[in-house]
């Protein structure tokens, strides 16, 4: 009997190979003692585009369009200007097909995910294919992690349900993406590209840009008193917010009047700071976001190769969990990394019900050797967590004191660690790097005994001036926060676990949704801000109040592939759904087109006729022989319609904020029109021109 088991890379597909002695190599397969091993490079077999149903043209009456049943085809690359069959993947297919052909049985051995399943379906079904198949379902490429997944496989049709949620999410993109892309292009004559989880995303962007760039800073001044116990300087923060400076100095005025402070309340508790959970892979592209810079795609690309290397286990999972199982095997796993832990080992990130296909990304014990620089980064991460989440909890001593001068109420805070635990793993690194900037809590080696009641002399008094401050631009650790959430701020744990389960995209795809929206230049890198384009800006600007643009809306339709995943939600209830929406979707857009904007014409400031346009780069003179023009983008701002309309009729804008210097420094200044009709910066104090 000749089984063939199927990988979806090479390098997968040679560690299999290699324990089940299928040693001869082929053209794109291995075989030897009764299997034949080949393997999927990715997405071979992909949904045909609407050209193949006869939709080349965009028409209006064409939409929307919606295939019944999807047709598939071989993955498509572009050749000149059209798209042909891929012969990479021709040639592959060819290898595979003859591979089903002889084989009795197939082992599907693609990566254990949605995606994985995804890609092995499709083939399998192009390919005509009726051959019985099981399941290979690991979460590391240890020789023992395979040798014990071929010894418990499973029956394929177990998978049926990770596949119909795998082929719904995939019908899906194409007829959100294929419909509303088509009908944005139609209404405003041009070429957009629109998608399920991209539009919401690039909302999310702009939004937060537009929020963060149009924010007025309010000053504000707060008291601080100084006092002294025990040798130790308590600096206690005023309550009360003071609108006007000149209100402050009379609270100062009284309160150094006054010259002591009385304790009202002391509160003092040994609190346990619990480890943090082990890494899924958006807690892992975030901190290594925070901490080093690299970008989520990297860090996917990087835990991948960690993966293949057999160094740490499956990266694309949402589990911050392990399981009972894998717990028993932690402290073999210690002494392999060399850290071994005292027993009772801290079980905070073992649960259970907390593991779905895949647990945790954590070291598989492997020796690593020929890693990069970037690689060992990441391997250190996983490994350093892996260590604290097992540690002992932190202990430490909180007091909070609170302190009056009959008037006003100032608290003071400090804590003193009784034992590091989990912090000792990096001497507190990582704790002092997420603590909060603006923390006001005092880290002592001994805290002070103070008594309700008790008076302290003031030693000194001030006032500090603070300014309100906007939410600030996102980066890709807190977009992928954001993402995860839907686009919801939330505060509390358990409504943030709630809402995890309906973000936007998937721990496995955010990365990418990212890149291509920055592909797209809808998006891009400002420093660590991602901050949206010009025209990303005009196409949030159109769809900002569309469906499409809706965060919350693709969160639950990812809650509802979850549901199809797990059992309890029938395939084609979603597909009535998304057909539905995609119905609101062109609806919406296509109208667009009776509300474009005709933009009205104005005076040339140069030639003096009616005859300065407004369009989306640029504001010019139509007149071929004047020339005048001013671009709407500058400093990093765009400008609008009315800012050109002041510009052209007064001469200057009002006062632009957030401009962005070429040294990469912000400031606010008006755009004023010189004499030779060229555009120069105003300032507000001595209106000093740059």
């Amino acid at each position: 009997m000749i089984t063939c088991i199927i990988a979806e890379k090479p390098s997968v597909a040679r560690d299999i190979a290699h324990i089940v002695g299928a040693n001869s190599k082929q053209e794109g397969y291995m075989e030897g003692c009764g299997y034949v091993v080949t393997w999927a490079m990715g997405h071979l077999i992909a949904l045909a585009m609407p050209e193949t149903y006869g939709f080349s043209a965009y028409k209006r009456e064409d939409l929307p369009i919606r295939p019944n049943p999807f047709q598939l085809t071989v993955r498509q690359m572009r050749k000149d200007k059209e798209y042909v069959s891929d012969p990479a993947a021709l040639k592959q297919l060819k290898v595979i097909r003859s591979c089903f052909d002889k084989a009795d049985r197939i082992i599907v051995a693609t990566d254990a995910g949605r995606e994985g399943e995804l890609i092995f379906r499709y083939i399998y079904q192009h390919l005509g294919c009726r051959k019985p198949f099981d399941r290979l379902w690991i979460s590391s490429l240890t020789d023992k992690a395979i040798r014990e997944g071929l010894s418990n496989l499973k029956p394929g049709n177990c998978y049926d349900n990770l596949y119909h949620s795998a082929k719904a999410r995939s019908e899906a993109d194409w007829l959100v993406g294929i419909n509303a892309s088509r009908a944005l292009s139609i209404a405003r004559k041009g070429g957009y590209s629109l998608g399920r989880v991209q539009t919401p995303t690039l909302a999310m962007v702009c939004r937060r840009y537009i929020e963060n760039r149009d924010f007025s800073s309010v000053p504000y001044w707060k008291l601080s008193a100084l006092m002294e116990k025990e040798g130790v300087s308590l600096k206690a923060v005023g309550k009360e917010d003071y609108e006007s400076e000149a209100s402050a100095q009379t609270a100062l005025a009284t309160l150094r009047s006054q010259s002591r402070l009385t304790v009202e309340s002391v509160t003092r508790k040994v609190t346990h700071t619990s480890p943090p959970l082990l890494y899924d892979l958006t807690a892992l592209q975030k901190d290594a976001n925070r901490r080093h810079g690299f970008s989520a795609d990297k860090t996917l690309s990087i835990a991948q190769s960690l993966y293949e290397k057999k160094i740490t286990t499956y990266p694309r999972t949402g589990s911050r969990y392990i399981s009972e199982d894998v717990f028993e095997e932690v402290p073999v796993l210690l002494r392999k990394i060399g850290m071994p832990l005292s027993n009772p080992l801290n079980s905070h990130s073992v649960n259970n019900t907390k593991v779905t296909d895949h647990h945790a990304i954590i070291p598989t014990g492997e020796t690593p050797s020929g890693m990069s620089a970037d690689e060992r980064t990441i391997y250190q991460m996983v490994v350093n967590r892996f260590i604290e989440a097992f540690s002992p909890d932190s202990e430490e001593e909180r007091m909070q004191v609170r302190f009056t001068d009959g008037t006003n109420t100032f608290t003071w805070k400090a804590c003193r660690q009784i034992s590091l635990g989990w912090k000792a793993v990096q001497k507190g690194k990582e704790a002092e790097a997420d603590k909060k900037e603006d923390s006001d809590e005092h880290i002592l080696s001994s805290l002070p005994n103070l008594t309700e009641g008790e008076v302290l002399s003031l030693v000194n008094a001030d006032i500090n001036e603070h300014k309100t401050k906007p939410k600030p631009l996102y980066t890709e650790a807190t977009l992928l926060s954001a993402m995860e959430n839907a686009g919801k701020e939330v505060k509390e744990d358990d409504k943030r676990k709630a809402m995890a389960e309906c973000g936007i995209g998937t721990p496995a795809t955010r990365a990418n949704i990212i890149e291509t929206l920055i592909l797209r230049d809808y998006i891009r890198r400002d420093k660590k801000a991602i901050i949206p384009t010009e025209k990303g800006l005009a196409v949030y600007e159109i769809v900002k109040d569309k469906k499409i643009a809706n965060a919350e809306m693709t969160g639950a339709w990812e809650l509802a592939l979850a549901a199809i995943e797990a059992g309890k939600m029938p395939a084609d209830k979603f597909s009535q759904g998304i057909n539905s929406y995609v119905g609101t979707i062109c609806e919406e857009l296509l109208s667009l087109s009776s509300e474009q904007k005709s933009y009205p014409v104005y005076r040339c400031p140069k030639c003096g006729q009616q005859s300065v346009g407004i369009y989306a780069k640029i504001a010019k003179c139509r007149h071929e022989t004047c020339g005048f023009h001013v671009f709407r983008e500058v400093c990093g701002i765009l400008l609008s319609e009315d800012n050109i309309r002041d510009l052209i009729s007064s001469g200057r804008t009002p006062i632009l904020k957030g401009l962005t210097s070429k040294a990469g420094k912000n400031f606010n200044a008006r755009l004023f029109l010189k004499d030779d009709y060229t555009t120069t910066f105003e300032f507000e104090q001595n209106k000093k021109r740059k």
